[in-house]
């Protein structure tokens, strides 16, 4: 089986030296179109696809990203591994802007967004315990330490639905109480689907602020996050691009098992399975439910 690299991210991390037979691609799946056509290409010898999260211009907001149709494009056009790249906020003095985290834990608590490719006609249950792949976060973690970026290795990402930020109160419960690291607007659900995707899923969360918690720092400023993630895209590119060699273009079965996660996931009986769910689930669930596109 072959690698290929998918990287959701921001305008400044496809932007990338070296990468061969490049070429923007438009995706249609069952669930609406992608935030934007795809890039695909290859680098150092392995497959490349980039997919803006939030489109070429940042047209959609954290809660209307179309998460399920970003999935299913990155898998229909054969990804294997996914690489998040986002900005967020940092709860610890220790995690300061320009710094990278690669998490392996969420507190999901957004609530406007489809957080599923399962439902009614076809009902599916995955494990989402340990949410992101460690082999995955490990070439990640080394990716960035070869390019020089500072980076965290683990941490809990609090998902919040946005768009605002934080309020005080809320920032120091989810620092204090809920013990999170960092905290973002774009990793959920995309985790959860990637996994009902059998996709591995890493998350590469770059720092641009303390969010409103810390007392030397008050309110966000956005004009000082702007500028911290320009340096921060710098850093993502030159993380992406040490990825291929890491990874290689040959690719085993994943040892945690993120490529078989649907395994046993399937609840609906055979014959009590929605025809047209289970037609719309032929690029993310076509190995377990027998469809192909």
């Amino acid at each position: 089986m072959h690698s290929m690299i998918g990287v959701i991210g921001g305008s400044g991390v496809y932007e990338i030296d070296g990468l061969e037979n490049a070429r923007w691609q438009a995706v249609e799946t069952p669930w609406g179109a992608p935030s934007d056509q795809v890039l695909t290409g290859v680098l150092n010898g392995v497959e490349m696809a980039f997919l803006p999260r939030h489109g070429r211009g940042h047209v959609h907001s954290p809660s209307d990203v179309p998460y399920r149709a970003n999935i299913d494009a990155l898998k229909r056009l054969g990804v294997t591994d996914v690489i998040s790249v986002s900005a967020c906020g940092s709860f610890r003095e220790e995690m300061a802007p320009g710094d990278f985290v690669v998490v392996d834990q969420f507190i999901d608590r957004t609530f406007a967004r489809h957080k599923s490719f399962f439902g009614s006609g076809c009902v599916g249950h995955v494990s989402v315990a340990h949410p992101t792949c460690g082999r995955l976060g490990a070439a990640c973690v080394a990716a960035a330490r070869a390019a020089g970026v500072r980076v965290h290795d683990g941490g809990t990402y609090l998902a919040m639905e946005g768009p605002q930020f934080s309020s005080v109160a809320e920032s120091r419960m989810y620092r204090d109480s809920w013990g999170c690291d960092v905290i973002g607007m774009t990793n959920m659900p995309e985790a959860k689907l990637a996994r009902e995707a059998e996709m591995c899923y890493a998350s590469v969360a770059m720092i641009t602020d303390f969010d409103s918690w810390h007392p030397d720092h008050g309110a966000v400023d956005i004009n000082e996050i702007i500028k911290v993630l320009t340096g921060n895209a710098d850093k993502a590119r030159a993380l992406v691009k040490g990825l291929p060699e890491i990874l290689g273009d040959a690719r085993e079965p994943c040892p945690h098992g993120c490529d078989t996660a649907l395994e046993y996931a399937i609840m609906t009986a055979p014959e009590q399975r929605d025809p047209a769910l289970v037609a719309k689930l032929d690029a993310v669930a076509g190995r377990v439910l027998n469809v192909t596109g």
